[in-house]
């Protein structure tokens, strides 16, 4: 799809990739852009952005939005939490649900509540944020991970059940990102207008996915590879 004249919905909008991803839409010439987050107040205001109050979480929240923002043409479900630790950390149950209702069971909600929207605007655009972790666990941040991978399964499914109102679905997939969510971790870093650049640039080419710096590249190369690469790697 193309982004000129399109009216886009962002949640998680207030910082970060998300805030990336509205000022790349607008500077694109989408029309306007409906930036979500559980407090309005903290979206950073510029022309053509609308403030959503939006608490992807809430089911209330949610059927609201779509109501409000009936006008929308894409949707990039971009909210996400994590926390560090493995399985079998003693938290990690709770910590498992809480990262779920976020990362993939609001995933779902977003979606089924906006398929009606953009299949009465002719189609338009889903945008999952996903994740190289949507295909590798080491166990550092096994929720994460583990939520991330069953979002990339909801997109694959989402990709075949809106085929037939022709809403193109784009799953992004990256590495570690400057922001606050990989705060701590020592390792190379995208910036996130880098990830959003790429992310659109995809979108407009029609593709279905995007693998958005090398890492992630690698990482899905390896899939198929004699010792796969998300099984431990043999020095």
């Amino acid at each position: 799809m193309k982004i000129e004249n399109a009216v886009a919905l962002v949640t998680g909008a207030n910082r970060g990739i998300g805030l990336a991803f509205t000022r790349e839409l607008l500077a694109r010439g989408a029309r306007k852009v409906y930036a979500g987050a559980r407090d309005p107040a903290t979206v950073i205001t510029q022309p053509g952005v609308q403030p959503l109050r939006l608490d992807v979480t809430q089911a209330g929240d949610v059927a609201a939005a779509a109501k409000q923002a009936s006008d929308v043409t894409l949707v990039i479900n971009n909210a996400g939490i994590a926390q560090v630790g493995g399985f079998l950390a003693e938290d990690s149950e709770d910590a498992a649900r809480r990262i779920f209702e976020t990362n993939f069971f609001a995933m779902l909600r977003m979606s089924k509540a906006f398929a009606p929207v953009l299949g009465a605007n002719g189609g338009g655009g889903l945008l999952n944020v996903l994740s190289v972790v949507s295909w590798v666990n080491s166990g550092a941040l096994a929720a994460y991970s583990a939520s991330k991978s069953a979002a990339w399964s909801l997109t694959n499914a989402l990709r075949h059940e809106l085929a037939a109102q022709q809403t193109q679905v784009l799953a992004l997939h990256m590495a570690f990102v400057d922001t606050d969510l990989t705060r701590g971790f020592d390792a190379p870093k995208s910036t996130p207008e880098q990830i959003v650049k790429r992310a659109l640039d995809g979108l407009e080419s029609g593709l279905d996915e995007v693998l958005a710096d090398e890492t992630t590249l690698q990482v899905k190369l390896g899939l198929t590879a004699a010792r796969p690469s998300y099984l431990p790697q043999i020095a």
